[in-house]
């Protein structure tokens, strides 16, 4: 049951991240994780319903490229777009003064450098990656 939720908090604020920042004609980077899983789930809808259009992306990881390329998203490197107007992405755990453990995967080196070109970051969370402090959790 707790799990089921957690699923429901992470598909909503992968979705909301979406649907508030993300617009036809932008350039998005794609994070990797189990929530930012949901946010490429919602731009793949959305450009199938033509809610976005003209739409290019960068995925942050092999992981993340390949559900993309599953849904239909267009997809480039940062060599071909060293720009971006917002990147959507995950993190580990959040402390009360939104301090934050990003990444300690695989994907990080990927994750950082199109967080760094991007116009604007949406880091998305789900009750569970809240905690008292940074570390012990990690």
């Amino acid at each position: 049951h707790a799990r089921k939720m957690s699923e429901d908090a992470k598909r909503a604020a992968g979705y909301k991240a979406v649907d508030d920042h993300v617009k036809s004609g932008m350039v998005v980077g794609l994070g990797t994780g189990s929530t930012a899983f949901f946010a490429v789930e919602r731009v793949g809808q959305k450009l199938k319903s033509g809610e976005l259009s003209d739409l290019v992306c960068i995925p942050t990881s092999e992981r993340t490229k390949k559900q993309a390329e599953e849904l239909g998203v267009p997809l480039c490197t940062l060599n071909e777009k060293s720009k971006l107007d917002v990147a959507i992405d995950g993190a580990d755990a959040v402390d009360p003064q939104f301090a934050l453990i990003k990444g300690g995967g695989g994907a990080l080196l990927r994750e950082k450098m199109v967080e760094i070109v991007s116009e604007k970051f949406i880091c998305i969370v789900d009750e569970t990656k809240l905690c008292p402090g940074l570390g012990p959790s990690f």
